[in-house]
């Protein structure tokens, strides 16, 4: 790390209009770097072992491990059809006596309700960490996501809206936590906190350059990644922009189809900035979600699950100390009904068209084998 991550910490902050920004290796570390700061017991009020972070069951691995790897457990929670997002309602009623955090997931770019879970978090005392690795950009009512709870996470993974190749970062308004996060990335020492000086008067019979106040991992970023970071931020509205414009065309083309699918939905006041364009295939409908994959895939339109679909069907959830709170029947549904296909910067309005026909003609197909089949 050197000049190139800190200047690019400071863009990012810049752009979030949040006073830390400390970059990581990964957005995966950045979750990892986030949940290790909440359970410090360098600070009064923290995650202890066996508390419980409740999550949405629709998720991504890297959302789920740190909470286990903090030992702290998951407590899963459905999700609301329309955002495929964390259902405040439903998190609400899983608070318990051991509710220590709510982890809500912006998924594929779409804001969270992040002012209902944070009055809820506000009137039980719980900590928010927001993982937004998937949406860098998108906006509730004019601010940032990643911006409303008590730490933030983003991830600039290849196949994100801008990349550093691997590359992550963690944001908070506490200088506590951002401390403790510079602490957390590099071995638990003190060269980059700002009371690193302060420490050092401490303890003036050790080495200030080897002076250990905290557990810690080897998560740094390079300058090599701070460097893209850099330049790749300059250009983020414009990719958001361009992601926008192909998810309008899409729900806009295939609005004629809403019998048979149910397209992304924007809550009023937010901005969505479509890692991917997710589809839900309705129970109505003359086919199912597996055949138009298979079609779309012959076709080259690549397609993806909707992240790890729903967490709690997976085989490592048996190994895992958890919670499932309600029947989870939308993220039941998600897991075996959605899936989504790529957007980004490269897609232009010949690859988008083609995405449309390639849908339609299946789905037009569908619907006359279903005309002339007897009754």
């Amino acid at each position: 790390m050197g000049a190139k991550v800190s200047a690019f910490e400071q863009m990012f902050a810049e752009y979030l209009d949040v006073s830390h920004s400390v970059m990581v290796n990964s957005g995966s570390s950045a979750n990892l770097v986030a949940l290790s700061a909440l359970t410090s017991t360098l600070a009064k009020h923290h995650i202890k072992p066996g508390d419980e972070v409740i999550t949405p069951a629709v998720t991504w691995s890297t959302t789920v491990f740190p909470i286990v790897c903090v030992g702290a457990v998951p407590v899963f929670v459905d999700v609301d059809l329309d955002t495929m997002n964390i259902n405040p309602s439903l998190a609400e009623k899983a608070i318990g006596k051991k509710t220590a955090a709510i982890m809500p997931v912006h998924l594929i770019g779409n804001p969270c309700d992040m002012e209902s879970i944070q009055a809820i978090a506000n009137e039980h005392n719980l900590f928010v960490v927001e993982d937004a690795c998937e949406a860098p950009g998108a906006e509730l009512n004019g601010k940032k996501v990643g911006t409303f709870g008590d730490i933030g996470t983003f991830s600039f993974f290849f196949s994100h809206h801008i990349t550093t190749i691997e590359g992550g970062m963690v944001v908070t308004e506490d200088s506590k936590y951002a401390d403790l996060a510079r602490s957390l990335r590099a071995h638990g020492w003190v060269r980059e906190r700002s009371d690193n000086q302060k420490l050092a008067m401490k303890y003036r019979s050790l080495n200030s350059r080897f002076l250990f106040v905290t557990r810690g991992y080897n998560l740094r970023p390079t300058e090599i990644q701070g460097a893209f970071g850099i330049h790749q931020l300059a250009k983020l509205e414009d990719l958001i922009r361009i992601r926008e414009n192909n998810a309008d065309y899409w729900s806009r083309e295939l609005s004629k189809y809403s019998d048979f699918l149910i397209l992304p939905k924007t809550r009023p006041g937010s901005r969505h900035v479509y890692f991917g364009y997710p589809v839900m295939v309705r129970s109505e409908a003359p086919f199912k979600r597996d055949e138009l994959v298979s079609y779309l895939e012959r076709k080259r339109v690549e397609t993806r699950p909707i992240m790890a679909g729903n967490f709690t069907q997976q085989p490592v959830f048996s190994s895992l100390p958890s919670r499932i709170v309600g029947k989870l029947r939308n993220a039941k549904l998600i897991h075996t009904s959605s899936f989504f296909w790529g957007n980004h910067q490269g897609i232009g309005e010949a690859e988008r068209r083609f995405i449309v026909e390639c849908v339609s003609d299946f789905i037009e197909k569908r619907k006359s084998r279903r005309k002339v089949e007897p009754t």
